[in-house]
């Protein structure tokens, strides 16, 4: 008797069981703290608005923070201490609103965020914009090994997506679209999610 097919059956199952694994942890987690992402989410793009930039916890107690902020011409990248005068002053400097940004920063922290970006991306040559949140499934205890990094994009209209539920260019065209190389799944028809090794 060939063992081979068996043996491929198994793995198949295997795959197939990490993949529904995966799907589950994660729309239950979106479902748990849907109310605290949202709010995130709403909260990033108003702040935003005041200057571009990013959030990014750099260690796992989420303590040590780092800052990038855009200008006209420059891209800077700050990292400080959650509680030094530092911090505070830097916001001020590029006229962010500290209160908010705080609030911001302690929300994350609520639920574990590592990153919160926005990233601009194009359809029919016409440029849009998401809000790209990163989540590191050891803080969550997802049973990942390989793969280090929950990703959630917020569009900011409805997406197609196709019967498996994974996010489409157009609905036309079917194709499968791609952020940063990786391939999203639908939890809602504004919000999708993948797995990734990077943070962004």
């Amino acid at each position: 008797m060939n063992p081979r097919p068996a043996y491929l059956m198994v793995i198949g199952w295997v795959a197939l069981s990490c993949s529904f694994c995966t799907s589950t942890n994660m729309t239950r987690y979106y479902s748990q703290h849907h109310g605290a992402l949202d709010s995130m989410e709403r909260s990033y793009k108003q702040l935003y608005g005041f200057s571009p930039f990013s959030v990014l916890y750099t260690d796992r107690s989420f303590q040590q923070v780092s800052l990038e902020i855009v200008t006209d011409s420059l891209k800077y990248i700050y990292e400080f201490g959650t509680q030094e005068p530092r911090l505070k002053d830097t916001l001020i400097r590029y006229h962010l609103p500290v209160e908010g940004i705080y609030s911001l920063m302690e929300a994350m922290r609520s639920i574990h965020c590592t990153w919160i970006s926005n990233l601009d991306y194009y359809v029919d040559d016409k440029k849009n914009s998401l809000v790209y949140i990163s989540i590191h499934a050891r803080a969550l205890r997802f049973p990942l090994k390989s793969k280090k990094y929950y990703i959630l994009t917020y569009f900011p209209q409805p997406q197609y997506y196709d019967s498996e539920g994974r996010l489409l260019d157009h609905r036309q065209r079917r194709r499968l679209r791609k952020i940063n190389g990786e391939i999203f799944h639908r939890i809602n028809d504004r919000v999708c999610y993948t797995v990734s090794d990077l943070f962004r």
